[in-house]
Parts: structure tokens; sequence; C-alpha cells
């Protein structure tokens, strides 16, 4: 009786110990992507990478036009 009552406690904590999760799914956020900057625009570099400044944002260039960038 004794061994079954500490079976029975073991099983119950390892299932009450293990995560039942196993991937957590994030919201998309949304992004806007500027196809040509104005020429009103700056070239700045922070950490070594170009970035372009304009309108109190920072954009990063990539392969569809500029995206927003927060630091």
């Amino acid at each position: 009786m004794r061994l079954f009552f500490v079976v029975l406690i073991t099983v119950v904590l390892s299932f009450s110990l293990c995560s039942c999760f196993t991937t957590a799914k994030v919201a998309p956020t949304k992004v806007v992507v500027v196809k040509k900057l104005p020429k009103s625009h700056k070239v700045v570099f922070i950490k070594g990478q170009r970035y372009y400044a304009w309108n109190g944002k920072n954009y990063r260039k990539t392969n569809k036009g500029y995206v927003v960038v927060r630091f």
C-alpha cells in the first residue's frame, strides 16, 4: 500500500511540474514600408550600422524599401 502511494505521488508530481506549452504564438506587428525617403533625410550611424533619419524616426533600408526601426 505504501508503494502505491509513493508511485501515485510521483506520477502526480511529474505531471504537475512539466509544462504543457510547447510553442508560443506572437501576434504579428504592423510594418509600414516607405518606398522612397524624401531628400531632407539624414544618414546616421548607430553602433556601426547605417540608418536614415527623417521626421523624428530612424529607418533602415531593405529590399522592399525603408522600414521604421525602434531602439
